[in-house]
């Protein structure tokens, strides 16, 4: 870690306020691309984290009881904000992550849908009423925040998990304390800024920096209510566990495995397309990257063909024009995704196309690797019962549809899957019978848009409700019934009711 004064720092945002940490813990953000420095950010201390929460505490008194329209038009603001200020936010990701600028941009879009939807709480924050449930009596309920809420973002997707989280927690009338990933928190920062310039008032959003420890602080903290996790399923079992215990509500989105199936009937040149760019896109960084293709049947003669689709994928930095393969977050992933190529080789996978140690001109200190494939694949590999996260496509084999559904249904994780095929019955018979949340039919990467909620599943997920959507209302609110009854100036009262009948 580095200690320079010359270095810019990222500030907290505690009450309104972009403050300097006091902390003695720093590290370094990094260009991937590069090894330049950015900037530090600060390990908050016990008593920031403390005073973040107090903030988001003393501010729900009153945020709670804001009119939903105004906090709907709050978001109406910061919308046209993020689209006016899209190039900037994704130039400093791209900067700090090694996306691709189009993909940075993507990143910033898929959050920016989620506060567009934020921008329509009334409607997805109404309660329900029977009318007449008993003679004169009406039951009704509310939908109540919950008071300060609490997010754990990763580092694959620093603009748009946060959008995910933050804006619907807000919106339903909580606080909350965000705390961004320690490796690219510079365009969640921005992002605050903006949402700070949209009319949030202090204390509504708070957003502290750290590692192990602050991740703690927040599950233990008593004041937070509820606690959204995005990231490794070591983490988050870890925060499931701790904040559960602690008696929050939890939602933690975590590791995969995605696997697509290629039937022979499927479009090929479309096909091809569409697995490269979800294996490579993103340099594989995604929790709904596609990491396993499984093709069946006379589909298995198309590994030529696929190694050829990959090779045309130019890998450069990610501000470079054209690049399809920016470089990978750190030098500690490049190590690991290295390391899990060659342990490939060693269990005895083909290595069709190895994306090791490219040529990348002018960027020679860069975390890259290029397209990687590997055929025969078997399930007890290291390449296949890890999460790689890189660049790496493993190919496997299946006699039938129904071999290949066996294959995905027996691994642990269900967060998302895909199958290519122009056959609407075998299309069905395959989203009836996969046991996995997101299932895409012709799309790779099956992402639901706002109106949905985000429904990985089994190993991938844990927590009954997922992020944004109908479910993420849910998630941030009480429901609250209130049963009424409204008795006539001039009605005679009767006898002592001394059971529970509202006759």
């Amino acid at each position: 870690m580095t200690t320079s004064s010359s270095i810019s720092t990222v500030k907290l945002l505690i009450d309104g306020q972009f403050v300097e940490s006091t902390t003695g813990q720093w590290r370094d953000i990094v260009n991937p691309a590069t090894q330049e420095v950015l900037a530090r950010v600060p390990f908050a201390t016990a008593a920031e984290i403390d005073r973040a929460v107090a903030s988001a505490k003393e501010a729900f008194k009153s945020w709670r009881k804001t009119p939903i329209g105004a906090r709907a038009r709050i978001f109406l603001k910061y919308q046209q904000l993020i689209r006016e200020n899209m190039k900037e936010l994704a130039a400093i990701l791209t900067a700090e992550q090694g996306k691709t600028l189009a993909d940075a941009e993507g990143d910033v879009f898929r959050g920016l849908e989620v506060v567009e939807h934020a921008a329509g709480i009334g409607n997805l924050q109404l309660g329900e009423l029977a009318n007449n449930v008993a003679s004169g009596v009406d039951t009704y309920t509310l939908l109540q925040p919950l008071g300060v809420c609490a997010g754990i973002t990763p580092f694959n997707f620093p603009a748009m998990i946060p959008l995910w989280m933050f804006p619907m927690a807000i919106a339903t009338g909580n606080t909350f304390v965000l705390k961004p990933s320690e490796q690219d928190p510079m365009v969640t920062m921005r992002l605050a800024e903006l949402a700070l310039e949209a009319g949030v008032p202090p204390g509504v959003l708070n957003v502290v920096h750290g590692g192990a420890e602050a991740v703690n602080a927040i599950c233990d903290h008593p004041d937070i209510k509820a606690v959204s996790f995005v990231g490794s399923t070591k983490v988050g079992t870890h925060v499931y566990n701790r904040a559960s215990l602690a008696g929050k509500r939890v939602q933690c989105m975590m590791g995969a495995k995605n696997h697509a199936i290629v039937l022979p009937d499927a479009h090929k040149e479309q096909t091809l397309n569409n697995l490269a760019g979800a294996a490579f896109g993103a340099a594989g960084q995604r929790c709904m990257a596609l990491s396993v293709v499984i093709l069946v049947g006379e589909a298995q003669a198309w590994i030529p063909d696929l190694v050829a689709k990959a090779r045309t994928l130019k890998v450069n930095a990610g501000v470079e024009a054209g690049t399809d393969v920016g470089p990978l977050v750190s030098c500690a992933a490049l190590d690991r995704v290295s390391g899990l190529i060659e342990r490939g080789v060693q269990e005895g996978a083909k290595l069709e196309l190895d994306g090791r140690n490219p040529s990348v001109a002018g960027y020679e200190n860069g975390n890259f690797v290029g397209p990687t494939l590997f055929s025969g694949v078997t399930p007890e590999m290291s390449i296949y019962r890890e999460e790689i996260f890189g660049p790496v496509l493993c190919i496997m084999a299946a006699d039938t549809m129904d071999d290949a559904i066996a294959l995905i249904n027996a691994n642990p994780n269900g967060n998302g899957t895909a199958i290519f095929t122009r056959s609407g019955a075998a299309a069905r018979h395959f989203q009836e019978e996969i046991d996995v949340g997101q299932v895409g039919i012709n799309v790779p990467i099956p992402v639901p848009v706002p109106m949905f909620s985000f429904t990985g599943s089994r190993a991938s997920k844990l927590g009954d409700l997922g992020p944004y959507g109908k479910q993420v209302v849910q998630f941030y609110t009480q429901t609250k019934t209130i049963t009424e009854r409204w008795f006539d100036e001039n009605e005679v009262g009767g006898p002592v009711n001394t059971t529970i009948n509202l006759k």
